[in-house]
């Protein structure tokens, strides 16, 4: 399964011969135009000189799926032909094709059982699709080994005691180079600027922060899925009504693209609530995420789990909810829930890009995760204990003589070393 562009058409065309020159029956899923692009190779790949058997049926073997509309031109089936006179919107609609491809590939799958699947890293999906056929996958990465290791000696936003065996792992065990200077949000002097689109009035942190001022320490839940998460109207209903029944003051921040009125998602009754204005702060568009964390009234945080919100709440010493959507989210989750146990899952299970469906999650079950997060039992108190503990963690570790204030100084006495004289 080769993406959309000749740099990883080609190598995978490549590749299919030499397996097919040591026995295998490879078959190359694609799109009509793709097709096209790659069958010269695959003829070429299939004569009996360069795989070397006399078989009368191809070693190779193209199988074509529609390319998915998405309203894109016709033809516009591969990355080589998109051109900025094409404007912005192509390129998204793109995207959300090499989305949509999954529905042709599970059929693919159950109708011909293969032994294996070789496919695109830009393909996300396709391990847990191959997964729930039962088949292996092995990843195409279209990178030298040099380039991916240069990739990955990185400077990460993350702390030593935050995740001490992995750092372990990644140095020592898989010999990568790595410097951890995190968390980096605490090196923020004005956190009520701090990722505030300029656009962006100053009444909206004024009249949050004015809000939760007046509710007790540790009774509100922040719920925030960051920039590009969205939900269908019917998961806004059911979060709204986990809000409303877990009984806990909250403060929401909804996609600026949601429809405002809120007739399309709003359960019965919620309209009243808000109105009242006691139990619900909503935000829509940014929000001023570090200062609300650091509020004496928060005490819980509803999270997609991406690596900013997670830092800035463990930097914050605030225990989370997680609800992973897609990327690295699920394995942020079980960092947070099973490793550092600084967090409570409400079980989501479905791996999908920010373009495509989720599983609905039950306004009781929401309602029941904030409250093992928030409520006076075992598990709460354990959960914000851990979070307490972690925030000095990481704050320490930002201070001089802290893990990630000496790696800091490490990288740059290093890079410094490599200056050429004059």
């Amino acid at each position: 399964l080769p993406f959309f562009a000749p740099g990883h058409l080609i190598p995978v065309v490549d590749m299919a011969a030499i397996f097919s020159a040591r026995g295998a029956r490879c078959t190359i899923l694609t799109t009509p135009v793709n097709a096209d692009i790659i069958r010269p190779a695959v003829d070429r790949a299939n004569d009996s000189d360069c795989h070397g058997t006399d078989s009368p049926s191809p070693a190779v073997d193209i199988f074509v799926v529609p390319f998915p509309d998405v309203g894109l031109p016709p033809g516009m089936e591969n990355l080589m032909f998109l051109t900025p006179a094409h404007g912005a919107e192509c390129p998204l609609k793109f995207i959300q094709a090499v989305q949509l491809l999954r529905e042709p590939f599970d059929r693919f799958m159950a109708a011909n059982r293969p032994d294996a699947v070789v496919s695109d890293s830009f393909f996300s999906w396709s391990a847990d699709a191959a997964a729930e056929h039962g088949v292996p996958r092995l990843v195409f990465l279209g990178s030298s080994v040099f380039a991916r290791c240069c990739s990955e000696t990185m400077v990460l936003n993350s702390f030593h005691e935050l995740e001490p065996d992995y750092v372990e792992h990644f140095r020592t065990t898989l010999g990568r180079r790595a410097w951890l200077v995190g968390p980096v949000a605490l090196a923020s002097k004005d956190m009520a600027k701090r990722g505030r689109p300029d656009n962006t009035e100053a009444h909206v942190t004024e009249g949050c922060l004015r809000w939760m001022d007046r509710k007790p320490a540790g009774s509100v839940v922040y719920v925030s899925f960051g920039t590009f998460t969205s939900f269908s109207p019917a998961e806004l209903r059911e979060l709204a009504r986990g809000l409303d029944l877990s009984g806990k003051d909250f403060v929401w921040v909804i996609s600026s693209g949601t429809g405002t009125d809120g007739s399309e998602w709003m359960p019965e009754g919620f309209a009243e609530l808000m109105a009242r204005g006691d139990r619900g702060f909503i935000i829509r568009g940014w929000a001023p995420q570090t200062l609300i964390l650091n509020h004496h009234a928060l005490g819980g945080f509803m999270t997609h789990c991406g690596w900013n919100s997670a830092l800035e709440a463990v930097s914050a010493g605030v225990p989370m909810v997680t609800w992973p959507r897609y990327a690295d989210q699920f394995y942020n989750e079980k960092l947070i829930v099973e490793v550092l146990k600084v967090g409570v899952s409400i079980g989501a299970k479905d791996f999908a890009s920010p373009l495509e469906g989720h599983e609905v999650i039950g306004g009781e079950v929401i309602a029941g995760s904030i409250g093992r997060l928030m409520g006076s039992g075992e598990e709460g108190d354990a959960v914000r204990k851990k979070a307490k503990d972690l925030s000095v963690k990481a704050r320490s570790a930002m201070e001089k003589g802290g893990s990630s204030y000496g790696d800091f100084g490490r990288l740059m006495d290093e890079l410094m070393a490599r200056r050429s004289p004059g």
